[in-house]
């Protein structure tokens, strides 16, 4: 579809010159002799940029754009200007014109700046539709996605929500685990009790049991005075285990206890003391390897395991990377007092192409990096870390000159599934052709 602009002058000259210009590059080109004529125009709202002399009679081009923002912040505006009005064409800019070009005209450089003008607020307006998206139905307690695997995950988090049951999370470090038992407590008819969270590769194995069950005065050396434990400062409400599959088994056995009676001693202590607390528990091991190797419980497993929830590797849900990225731009945006207005198509791209081994938490690092460091308001190419640029390149397909269609159409499907894995599914979705067609294509290579 052609974009649509409105020049705005009131010499006729001028204006038909630019009409004819423009037109030959491609656009859909509207005239207006003076700025209340502009304007009429303008409120009927299809137009995707405005050219306008500054001095003009009955309304000023400045006027104009005060106007014109007015009805659409995001419409771009650029200002022709004679050399005595360079001042004012910049005060302009100041006030959101998007550019000023002087006359006499140099009709390729405008050309360039309406180019440049267009793709900034196409940029502006995907930013704007994806953080709409993310409002409106991609996001469940800041977890963002839209891909089908967090399109199922977030339907177990509703369901396992209003329950008592005991959720167990898989996943990679870096895939949010943290955040998933948030948006369970925060869910649940608990979200108002007390939420304690434990990070048990974090704690000496001397000093886990104490700081699970808590201890008694003169327990060990060192214990001063009694002190309550998690499980108890937990009593009503949700206790979070991260890395549940860090503690020993003579832990296990403790916690065992807990799990199955709902009651324990402190260290030191013989007063049994009850506890109602429901017991979210994460890890990134797999929990029935280490039972094989003797390293985990298996009672102990089945009892933290009444639900579990597997969190998806980042790279494995792609999809979602142009929703995070926009959120993350607005989220690091305004704690920088930086006014990033998007991302290029290029540099998404290139994000999207990088396996992510450090997952959601590495793309966030990037994009906060990103954000403190760059100068412009669109993020670029040249604004991503070279590794990630190094590793798009391995994504990109060169087909030299002379290669006939069939051929090229053969290199991009081997190329594609070789992207992909030899995953036919996933090839057939990126060409955006059937399976059937793939298939049929493999054969007539002989493949």
């Amino acid at each position: 579809m052609k974009a649509k602009l409105l020049i705005v002058d009131d010499e006729k000259h001028i204006r038909e010159g630019l009409e004819k210009a423009l037109t030959l590059d491609g656009y859909d080109v509207e005239l207006a002799f003076d700025g209340k004529d502009a304007l009429a125009k303008i409120e009927e709202g299809d137009l995707d940029l405005v050219i306008t002399d500054l001095k003009m009679p009955n309304l000023s081009g400045e006027e104009l754009m005060k106007e014109a923002l007015e009805r659409n912040p995001y419409l771009p505006v650029i200002i022709l200007t004679g050399h005595g009005t360079i001042e004012n064409a910049v005060e302009a800019m100041r006030n959101g014109a998007y550019d000023f070009i002087t006359k006499p005209l140099n009709i390729d450089k405008l050309s360039l700046i309406v180019n440049r003008a267009l793709e900034n607020s196409s940029l502006k307006r995907q930013n704007r539709e994806l953080l709409n998206q993310l409002k409106k139905k991609y996001s469940f307690e800041n977890i963002i996605g839209k891909s089908t695997a967090m399109k199922k995950m977030f339907e177990i988090i509703e369901l396992v929500a209003p329950s008592r049951a005991n959720v167990l999370i898989y996943g990679e470090s870096g895939t949010g685990k943290e955040m998933i038992a948030d948006a369970i407590h925060h869910n649940s008819p608990r979200r108002d009790k007390p939420y304690v969270k434990v990070h048990c590769a974090a704690l000496p194995e001397t000093l886990l049991e104490s700081e699970l069950l808590g201890h008694e005065k003169g327990a060990f050396t060192g214990a001063i005075s009694r002190k309550r434990g998690r499980f108890e400062l937990a009593n009503t409400g949700t206790i979070f285990l991260d890395e549940i599959g860090e503690i020993s088994l003579q832990t296990q056995v403790k916690l065992l206890r807990v799990v199955q009676e709902r009651e324990f001693e402190r260290v030191g202590g013989e007063e049994p003391i009850k506890v109602d607390v429901r017991i979210i528990s994460a890890t990134n091991k797999f929990l029935k390897d280490e039972i094989e190797k003797g390293k985990f419980r298996e009672d102990l497993y089945y009892r933290l395991n009444v639900v579990s929830i597997h969190v998806p590797l980042l790279r494995e849900r792609n999809d979602d990377i142009p929703l995070m990225v926009h959120k993350f731009i607005e989220e690091f945006s305004e704690e920088n007092n930086k006014d990033i207005d998007g991302i290029t198509n290029g540099a998404l791209q290139a994000l999207m192409a990088n396996k992510w081994p450090g997952n959601v938490r590495e793309l966030r690092n990037v994009i906060e990096s990103i954000v403190v460091l760059t100068k412009a308001n669109i993020i670029s190419e040249q604004d991503l870390p070279s590794y990630i640029m190094a590793k798009d390149e391995k994504t990109s397909l060169k087909i030299p000159a002379g290669v006939d269609l069939a051929e090229a159409e053969k290199r991009l499907i081997l190329f594609t599934l070789d992207n992909t894995g030899g995953n036919k599914t996933r090839a057939s979705e990126i060409l955006r052709i059937g399976r059937k067609t793939l298939h049929r294509k493999l054969a007539e290579y002989g493949l």
